[in-house]
């Protein structure tokens, strides 16, 4: 039997389809997509939801002259598929394959790039303003899904786009309201009469004439008011008093729904928002009933839904720390917990359900989570904001202004820290050290293994200055022993010696230690040199007593899971300098680029960070001193 999915390798080829075609594309893409995923993981749910969004969008606009922009760009796969990257969609989110996100580099189809959240309407307003400002009639489209519409620049986006009268439209991919309360006789017939071309020519009509005086101004707003108050269940007068014409909701996995919609929005000037209520996993049973896990499942097979992770050697990091919060609040009730959408993924859920008045999901918003968290510390409460590290990244200024400058004891858990593998460059959690280095009042801490985590967590307890960051890595943890023992109550700013040798000092930052150590004792095996080894445990405060120690080697090693520029290896360059010492400093981590999608351990080969290329670089300092 012919797939029509065979024969579509650009946009252009799915506007011979009629209706009853294009519902038939969409369930091929969903099989497809379930396919190929099952097989190479990604992000699934997201993407089932909203095949007929993207379907509809390239069969009514004229891509790429027309711009889609992406906001969460996991909820993009069947643009890719749809905009001749089939075939190699196979490899999406692979070495040398597709980025699991939109981006520019990849396809003129994709217009901006997207990996962080709420970004779509600023940029699709940006481009929106320079089609003006060039002459050019393209339309521009921001599909902004997946709670993104939390994240305060989406509202700066929205307040700005709707004050500038650009023509713009948002889309709406509302996977989490239900479409049968806003459904019905009364909502068809206004949606219907809204986007109708007669009823708009008339109303463009009817202002012009009106000019520019007071009356007009209260007729429109008049006019508003009573269009609000019919669509305010929808949550229409929101986007109305942002300036925004709102539209809908409707039905947006019904395929005819979409493209009558789009199709009558299209020609309408201004700033519109179409509101489309959709279903997250849309069309695979297993997706439908839990989005949560298939959000990105990893391996599964297709036709059962049962999911093929193997037996874990170790726990995961983001349980240990769901864990061992959990045993914080038990003995203090003024820990808190909190988390921007992230409760799954960070290990929270149990804690959730255990201390419910102590659990706070802000949403997409790492700014408000960190001043929030800043209030809480404040009012007594001692708050565990756990971010990912690439998302703290926008939370920066507010850790600076609302949490170390106030000294408030806020301890901000960076998950998913270091490099991440298959979610690629807009995900890598590598600019963390660097940027929070140079902040004063904060401590900087990253654990070697599981039991470190907990060490480093009770610590919170203690703290009364902030903030204290603890960073840690994603995925399965070393395999140290932790449930049942007490924790150590570590002293803040103190490294910790692994091996002690001579000639070169290996310093390592998190659980790249392990790997150091091993290089290290296969060093010894093998040449007889013993370098020492030292886990640095604390980047800021620095151990300055591990410093003296080594003052007088030869050569010193620094090993760190980030960016090398402003972390441990400038923290000890600085020191080596302005000490006046002798010896040759060498650092491994993260170089001055972007590091594309593949498996961490290709990664930490790229980077240096495996146990064979640190191995590597300390026999060449020792041949060469």
């Amino acid at each position: 039997m012919d797939m029509i999915l065979d024969s579509i390798n650009s946009p252009a080829d799915i506007k011979q389809l009629d209706i009853s075609g294009l519902r038939a594309l969409c369930g091929e893409i969903r099989e497809y997509i379930v396919e190929c995923c099952s097989e190479n993981p990604g992000h699934l749910a997201s993407s089932l939801g909203s095949v007929e969004l993207i379907v509809g969008l390239h069969y009514v606009y004229d891509t790429p002259s027309d711009k889609l922009v992406f906001d969460v760009g996991h909820q993009a796969y069947a643009h890719k598929i749809l905009t001749g990257r089939k075939d190699a969609f196979k490899k999406n989110r692979m070495a040398d394959g597709l980025s699991g996100f939109p981006n520019r580099d990849e396809s003129p189809y994709d217009a901006f790039g997207a990996g962080h959240a709420s970004t779509s309407i600023s940029a699709a307003l940006g481009l929106a303003k320079a089609a003006r400002l060039s002459g050019s009639n393209e339309k521009v489209v921001a599909m902004i899904g997946d709670g993104a519409m939390t994240g305060g620049l989406a509202l700066e986006g929205l307040n700005n786009a709707g004050d500038s009268k650009d023509d713009i439209l948002v889309l709406l991919n509302d996977n989490e309201m239900a479409i049968d309360g806003n459904r019905g006789a009364l909502h068809s017939y206004l949606l219907n009469f809204t986007t109708d071309p007669a009823y708009n020519k008339l109303k463009n009509h009817v202002w012009n004439k009106l000019g520019s005086s007071r009356f007009r101004s209260w007729v429109q707003r008049t006019v508003r008011k009573t269009k609000a108050g019919l669509v305010n269940k929808s949550g229409g007068d929101l986007f109305e008093a942002f300036g925004f014409r709102y539209f809908g909701p409707i039905d947006g996995n019904d395929i005819e729904e979409v493209v009558r919609t789009l199709r009558r929005l299209k020609d309408i000037k201004g700033p519109k928002l179409l509101h489309t209520c959709t279903v997250k996993g849309k069309g695979y049973e297993p997706a439908e009933a839990d989005p949560t896990t298939w959000h990105a499942p990893g391996r599964f097979e297709p036709a059962t839904g049962k999911r093929l992770s193997g037996p874990y050697k170790a726990d995961r990091y983001q349980d240990v720390f769901g864990e061992v919060l959990m045993e914080l609040a038990r003995k203090d009730p003024k820990v808190v917990g909190i988390t921007p959408a992230m409760a799954t993924g960070s290990g929270m859920t149990a804690f959730a359900e255990e201390f419910p008045d102590r659990f706070f999901d802000v949403g997409i918003a790492e700014e408000h989570a960190v001043t929030f968290a800043a209030g809480l510390a404040a009012g007594g409460m001692k708050p565990y904001c756990c971010i990912y590290s690439t998302f703290a990244q926008r939370a920066y200024d507010e850790i600076i202004h609302d949490v170390a400058l106030q000294h408030l004891p806020v301890i901000l858990c960076f998950d998913r820290a270091g490099l991440v593998g298959e979610d690629g460059a807009t995900h890598q959690g590598v600019f963390d050290l660097a940027a929070m280095r140079s902040i004063p009042n904060t401590v900087i801490a990253a654990p070697k293994d599981e039991k470190e985590l907990k060490d480093l967590l009770y610590k919170g307890l203690e703290i009364k200055d902030g903030p204290y960051i603890i960073r840690y890595p994603r995925g399965l943890g070393e395999g140290s022993a932790w449930r049942g023992i007490p924790a150590d109550m570590v002293e803040i700013g103190k490294s910790e010696r692994l091996l002690e040798g001579s000639e070169v000092a290996v310093l390592a930052l998190g659980p790249v230690a392990h790997r150091a150590l091993e290089a290290a004792m296969r060093l010894e095996k093998e040449t007889g040199k013993r370098p020492s080894v030292y886990n640095v445990r604390f980047l800021k405060p620095f151990d300055l007593h591990m410093m003296e120690e080594i003052s007088a080697f030869k050569a010193i090693i620094t090993v760190e899971d980030g960016a090398l520029m402003g972390g441990l290896f400038s923290e000890v360059s600085e020191y080596v300098s302005s000490h006046g010492l002798k010896s040759i400093v060498k650092g491994l981590g993260v170089p001055d680029k972007f590091i594309s999608q593949a498996p961490v351990r290709e990664q930490r080969e790229l980077c240096g960070l495996d146990a064979d290329s640190i191995y590597s670089s300390i026999l060449k300092l020792l041949k060469n001193n």
